[in-house]
């Protein structure tokens, strides 16, 4: 088996809506796998599969506590994804402020050319 580099593992577990949906509910606290797949009409199995795919990309750990082993939300990757994205953030913001400014010098323009001149009053 092939292994991933850490931020591939990330987007790769992000990719799937159904753990997307896990990690939203992990932001409110620790959960069992019953309480994380309470909300799916999917076999626990499945679920365990899902929280699988988390835990080996860092996203989740479980902890061992009595009976069960709540699964907690691990922040240091979507910290490292969100760096990652920043860069394409700032470049594409940048576009957008000059894509910005260039329409509205050209809303300027047709409005000064839709003005009457003062020979057609």
């Amino acid at each position: 088996m092939q292994t991933q580099d850490p931020l591939t593992a990330t987007f790769a577990a992000l990719a799937d809506p159904t753990r997307r949906a896990m990690l939203a509910r992990l932001t409110q606290g620790p959960a069992t796998v019953n309480e994380l797949a309470e909300p799916f009409a999917l076999t626990l199995p499945t679920v365990s599969r899902h929280l699988k795919v988390l835990e080996q990309a860092g996203l989740i750990s479980k902890q061992r506590s009595a009976q069960s082993r709540p699964c907690t939300l691990e922040i240091a990757p979507l910290v490292e994804a969100d760096a990652w994205m920043a860069q394409y953030r700032e470049f594409f913001t940048t576009r957008f402020d000059r894509l910005d400014t260039q329409l509205k010098a050209m809303m300027a323009a047709r409005a000064d050319a839709a003005k009457p001149s003062r020979g057609d009053q």
